[in-house]
């Protein structure tokens, strides 16, 4: 999802000199296949949005790949980077790195002030070491390499999956299939109000590229609305979007994860970038999307 909204974004901007490659044609998690990429092309800058994500439930079913895969990820491209010489490198974490109970908004600065949330801890701690590898060869070798921490993410090219996707996708194809099936019930996981912010991918990597331009400093920078809502309320205006009139049922024996992740855009924002697309305008787009591509579509509105 964010890779391919970073290459629509460049390509707007008159890019045309793009390295691509699919996952089957290059595996960042094989150290020698990483090396002799950068060997050959010698990239001039790097967005690294690569990652394997998921909702509290992939978390939590599966730590060691979350913790491997990531770190494999990102040393061996980090790692090149430096070698290959290139000269800029964005790398892309997520505000999961926070402590569960940190104060909100939460700063860049609280990063290592305290315990993680459990259910995703597996996935912070990579995303951490990213920042830290970053960090580390910007000091030892004076590469350029600078991180971002999105907030929640959405938009076109989304995972629908129930069994691995994030919460605005799982709860919008939960109301599409039910919508589909007549049914009058959506069960949904935990107490709904926990508090999360969301931002569009396309926001996100017009961000990615404004950062790329604008920033260059060695502690990680968010990214975000600065604004959210309560997952209640985020189901109640998917019911809508979705045109879902059946009722919502909130499974209290699940999961919450954090109670609140609002981020601090402060820096972000005095630099000169903010979020423009409105929630309720993006989750619209992105049920639209879902809609063109799922099997058993139905009208959106």
């Amino acid at each position: 999802m964010v890779g391919s909204a970073i290459v629509r974004t460049l390509e707007k901007r008159g890019y045309s000199n793009l390295l691509l490659r699919t996952r089957d044609e290059l595996d960042l998690s094989n150290q020698a296949s990483v090396q002799a990429f950068f060997e050959t092309e010698k990239p001039d800058y790097v967005f690294l949005a690569a990652a394997k994500v998921g909702g509290i439930l992939a978390n939590d079913t599966y730590p060691a790949e979350f913790i491997y895969e990531n770190l494999g990820i990102q040393t061996n491209v980090i790692h090149s980077a430096h070698l290959a010489g290139v000269q800029k490198l964005l790398f892309l974490g997520s505000t999961c790195i926070y402590p569960k109970m940190a104060p909100q908004p939460l700063k860049e600065e609280y990063l290592l002030t305290g315990p993680l949330e459990p259910t995703n801890e597996w996935y912070a701690v990579a995303k951490i070491a990213g920042i830290k590898l970053c960090q580390a060869y910007r000091r030892q070798y004076g590469c350029d390499f600078i991180s971002a921490m999105p907030t929640n993410l959405y938009g076109p090219g989304d995972d629908f999956d129930p069994e691995t996707s994030h919460v605005a996708p799982g709860i919008m194809r939960k109301m599409h299939t039910a919508t589909i099936e007549g049914k009058t019930e959506v069960e949904l996981w935990g107490t709904g109000r926990p508090r999360r912010e969301f931002l569009h991918v396309d926001d996100l990597a017009e961000a990615c590229c404004f950062l790329m331009d604008n920033y260059s400093a060695e502690s990680p920078i968010n990214v975000g609305t600065g604004k959210d809502l309560s997952i209640r309320e985020l189901a109640e205006t998917l019911q809508e979007i979705t045109e879902f009139s059946g009722d919502l049922a909130f499974d209290e024996t699940m999961p919450d994860g954090t109670p609140r992740k609002l981020v601090d855009t402060t820096r972000i924002n005095q630099l000169g970038w903010k979020a423009r697309i409105p929630l309720r305008e993006g989750l619209e787009q992105t049920y639209r999307w879902y809609v063109e591509r799922c099997t058993n579509a139905v009208s959106a509105k």
